[in-house]
């Protein structure tokens, strides 16, 4: 009797110790955050700049001590800009890899496919890039209890109306067409830039729709000329952009070229050339040391890559941004459980200090975007193989900060 008494209090102490070794190591266990974009194809560019700013984040992040003690770890997956590549690689980060929660997606039509992986799993994805409307807007009441997608990127929308007040308040031009490619970030954005030009009682001119790797866009732009548009408004990515613009080159046509922040795309630039000269386009970050802030991220890109170039300085600092919030919201959820790290991410306490803004509460139950205002952000333009500032004002406005 008194063995098997003396057996029981030592099968107990050993299991008891056990489970404190169990959690002891599970306490040690990195925290698991999915990053996923484009890291190959045409929209690489904004997919490795977004990256490589999440990482820079994270090591600020791991040097300070991590989340709840716990290094954080990132398990990256390139999902090529492909809406089914998309949604198999989330499903891989919530079923096999174990991630907490998610970073990145860059293109439109790969965030309305995919996201929802997250959404039914509750767990908590902060869009790094993708910036159509709807991203955000999927998962809403009353079909849906909690959102679990929250952005730090600038919606369409608030583009949109950014684009057409650059052409038509600031420029007053008034026969404009619009160039959009065949993906959903093609067609929701001209959706958007119609409706920003309804709103002042105007129709564009002319519509053209252009495939993905398009190389020819000479009768697009031969019936925009025979048209009399004084403005093109795109809404695509690099490359097609880059058609556009060389094909104005050959025809000897020169009207401005307006579009979304997809302009200031390393592979527009570089393969439009000159021809890139004083296209515009909304940013939320450019490549400026305009802030101590600014110069440190700088200086740890330059170390992390190799090179000063930025190949899409506003994927960068949103990844950077949003890599940021989510260790805040965790910090204060004191777990990893999605539901929690959701909640604390709508009611955030701790200021955070990112490159695009300080964020004081940017989020709330009805609101998931940090962005909500054109004021809170700017236009740049191409100069000089660049992008800088379009308006100086804008420029001391940043430097204040």
């Amino acid at each position: 009797m008194i063995f098997r008494i003396v057996a029981a209090m030592a099968l107990a102490s050993l299991s008891i110790g056990t489970g404190f070794a169990q959690a002891g190591a599970e306490a040690m266990q990195p925290v698991r955050f999915g990053v996923t974009g484009p890291f190959t194809g045409g929209s690489s560019p904004m997919g490795i700049s977004m990256r490589e700013g999440i990482r820079i984040a994270v090591a600020e992040i791991n040097r300070k001590g991590g989340v709840l003690g716990r290094p954080v770890e990132l398990v990256e997956r390139d999902d090529e800009a492909r809406n089914e590549r998309g949604a198999h690689v989330i499903q891989e980060l919530i079923q096999k890899e174990g991630v907490v929660a998610g970073l990145g997606i860059v293109n439109t039509g790969v965030a309305l496919a995919s996201q929802r992986h997250y959404q039914l799993a509750r767990i908590p994805i902060i869009t790094s890039v993708a910036t159509g409307s709807l991203v955000t807007k999927q998962f809403l009441p009353p079909e849906y209890a909690e959102n679990y997608v929250f952005r730090v990127s600038a919606n369409d929308t608030l583009q949109a109306a950014m684009i057409v007040e650059e052409a038509v308040d600031r420029r007053g031009l008034k026969r404009v067409a619009i160039f959009h490619d065949a993906t959903n970030y093609g067609v929701l954005g001209r959706e958007d830039l119609e409706s920003a030009l309804d709103r002042r009682g105007m129709r564009a001119v002319l519509v053209e729709r252009f495939q993905l790797r398009q190389s020819d866009m000479t009768q697009a732009l031969l019936r925009a000329q025979e048209a009399g548009v004084d403005a093109i408004l795109t809404y695509g990515i690099g490359p097609e952009l880059a058609q556009i613009a060389n094909g104005m080159a050959r025809l000897n046509w020169k009207v401005p070229l307006i579009g979304s922040w997809t302009l200031a795309m390393s592979n527009f630039i570089d393969n439009a050339g000159p021809n890139a000269e004083g296209a515009r386009m909304p940013q939320t970050f450019i490549q400026e040391a305009s802030s101590p802030r600014r110069k440190a991220f700088l200086d740890a890109w330059k170390e992390l890559t190799g090179t000063e170039r930025i190949p899409v300085p506003p994927a960068a600092a949103q990844g950077y941004d949003s890599a940021l919030l989510l260790a805040a919201a965790i910090n204060q959820a004191g777990s990893t459980d999605g539901d929690r790290i959701r909640d604390a991410l709508e009611n955030l306490r701790s200021r955070v200090e990112g490159l695009i803004m300080d964020y004081d509460k940017p989020f709330s139950r009805s609101n998931h975007e940090t962005i909500s205002s054109p004021g809170q952000i700017f236009m740049g333009e191409v100069r000089k193989g660049r992008v800088v500032f379009a308006y100086d004002e804008d420029r001391r406005r940043v430097g204040r900060k």
